[in-house]
């Protein structure tokens, strides 16, 4: 997924636009659809887009039964008008077959992700207990409540700055089918306030028993999670681990190569780092049958005697 651009692809389907008016188009194979009302009323009132409702529910009215992939663009301006969250739930008898949601799908140009209004998202885990991926969103006014859900495997949010209580409340929430957890964790500077003793549970091991798949990305604090992780409880029984679009730098992934045997993994995504070119060099050499992403290098920047290191997406 990027900021720069949409979604070409979503839960392993090609997503297709939902026309603002007329019929859908003809499709010959799944797909994700994806609505999105990108215009701007002007009004400031935290109230939900006009224009996107009438679309949702003309979509809704046309294809509802039968969607089972939706991405959800900008919902009008995403930093004025709030999202569609209650909308969302309020559709699910309309939406029997829907399996995977993104909420979301608006890139930098659109809003930037800080601004972006979007709410308690753990209300569309109750509203489609159904629902087997969500990927969400967000910056502003965004939250997690902690919940049940029975049939959910992949859960990714995306965020510049990700606070410690959505953090906990995903990790106090009963997830017994998650195999895929991202959460993109951001910096400080934008409410990214979670530590890796706010991931204790996860990492020992407690939580999620099915998780395959753990991306603890866009972090600031990426060195001190690959030191955690070196030793972490969690990280035998991965197939994947993702420490991509943050701040690693050498003295992380010395410590991952100093820790216990990486050798299981099918792939490990440290993309977008600032390490050495020989300490990227020495990871994909001690790792030969482990698919080792560390393209995107990144230099940190240099002002007044001290270094500087950016994560991808922040604001």
């Amino acid at each position: 997924m990027t900021f720069f651009s949409h979604a070409e692809r979503f839960a392993g389907r090609p997503v297709v636009d939902v026309p603002l008016d007329g019929p859908l188009p003809a499709v010959d194979a799944p797909v994700s659809w994806r609505l999105s009302d990108p215009g701007w009323d002007q009004r400031t009132d935290d109230a939900l887009s006009e224009p996107f409702r009438a679309a949702f529910d003309r979509f809704v009215a046309q294809a509802g039964a039968r969607v089972q992939s939706l991405v959800v663009g900008p919902w009008g301006y995403a930093a004025f008008n709030p999202a569609p969250i209650a909308q969302l739930c309020a559709a699910a008898p309309r939406l029997p077959a829907l399996r995977a949601l993104f909420l979301g799908d608006i890139t930098v140009e659109e809003c930037e992700v800080s601004w972006m209004k979007v709410g308690d998202v753990s209300e569309l885990l109750t509203a489609y207990p159904a629902l087997e991926v969500l990927r969400v969103r967000g910056g502003a006014d965004f939250s997690f409540s902690p919940v049940r859900h029975a049939r959910l495997r992949e859960l990714a949010v995306e965020s510049g700055g990700l606070p410690r209580a959505f953090v906990g409340a995903v990790l106090d929430s009963d997830l017994p089918a998650l195999t895929d957890l991202e959460l993109w964790l951001g910096t400080s500077d934008y409410g990214g306030d979670a530590q890796v003793t706010d991931l204790a549970p996860l990492l020992a091991g407690e939580r999620f028993p099915q998780l395959r798949r753990l991306g603890l990305c866009n972090s600031e604090i990426a060195d001190d999670l690959a030191r955690a992780l070196a030793s972490a409880p969690v990280v035998p029984r991965l197939q994947r681990l993702d420490l991509s679009m943050g701040t690693l730098g050498d003295e992380g992934a010395a410590a991952l190569l100093a820790g216990q045997p990486l050798t299981h993994l099918a792939e490990l995504d440290l993309s977008h780092h600032y390490l050495a070119e020989e300490t990227a060099a020495s990871l994909v050499a001690a790792l030969p049958g482990v698919a080792v992403d560390v393209s995107d290098p990144q230099e940190a920047d240099e002002y007044d005697g001290e270094s500087y290191r950016y994560t991808a997406v922040s604001e």
